[in-house]
């Protein structure tokens, strides 16, 4: 992605970051709400800072670990607003875990320079494939709560779903983020079909059908189907949390795992 920075300045904030997230992570079950969510506030203004610092010193870069870091923020602003509507909804451990360890995979891969050729525009268009990310992340911690209300109310374990939070309100959360998210990811895949030399340059050949440009369209398909499957047939439970799921495997895979195998696997620079 665009904002990650192998500078010292990115990597102390990185591991400051991942080090708040880690205690909110381990002291989430010995403090109260107001003191966890204190630590979270911190954990992920250190976070903001981190991503601002890429952004304002050197080229842009991008890769699939700082990726993951920007949807990890993402979901966590998520989750700051919804807690303030919902306060008892339980991923208190969950999400500083999964922060803690986005950053600091994003300090271990910080990405590659952008193209030189690329447009200016071009941050824009990632940011807004990342975006999609988010929402779609969003989504499935909201189907993940869905299955466990609908477990506890299988087993009778609890007075009320997710911790007093409605099943039907997660449902209806769950497919709001996904509609967001596939609303973002169309305009993404038509900014890159439509202007593909705008925003990479005339050199590059942007638009091709590569792994990353299959499975995002094998994304895209899920999701569309999810969605008409809702509206047409009343999908719901378990039926649409995996529809859900494959959806977004397959959207990780486009792009995170082509540029894991890229940067990692075959130490290539796109």
């Amino acid at each position: 992605m665009i904002l990650a920075s192998p500078s010292p300045l990115g990597v102390a904030l990185g591991i400051a970051t991942a080090a708040a997230y880690g205690i909110a992570a381990a002291a989430a079950t010995r403090l109260n709400r107001s003191a966890t969510q204190w630590l979270l506030g911190l954990a992920w203004l250190l976070h903001f800072a981190t991503l601002a610092c890429g952004l304002a010193g050197g080229q842009p870069r991008f890769g699939f670990a700082p990726a993951l870091s920007v949807t990890a923020w993402l979901v966590l602003t998520v989750y700051a607003v919804e807690s303030q509507l919902y306060p008892h909804l339980s991923v208190r451990r969950v999400l500083p875990a999964l922060g803690a360890l986005a950053v600091l995979l994003a300090i271990a891969f910080p990405g590659t320079p952008l193209h030189v050729s690329a447009s200016p525009w071009l941050p824009l268009h990632l940011a807004l494939g990342i975006a999609s990310y988010g929402l779609f992340g969003a989504a499935v911690i909201h189907a993940w709560l869905m299955s466990r209300a609908e477990k506890q109310i299988r087993q009778a374990s609890a007075s009320g779903p997710a911790g007093g939070v409605p099943l039907l309100t997660l449902e209806r959360l769950t497919f709001r983020f996904v509609s967001g998210g596939f609303v973002l990811l169309t305009a993404t895949l038509l900014a890159g079909f439509l202007f593909s030399e705008v925003l990479y340059g005339t050199s590059v050949r942007a638009w091709k059908w590569d792994h990353k440009t299959v499975f995002s369209l094998l994304a895209w398909v899920t999701f569309g189907v999810l969605l008409i499957g809702r509206a047409r047939f009343g999908w719901r439970g378990r039926a649409a949390t995996r529809v859900l799921y494959m959806g977004s495997v397959l959207l990780l895979l486009a792009y995170v795992g082509s540029r894991f195998v890229l940067e990692v696997v075959l130490h290539r620079a796109v």
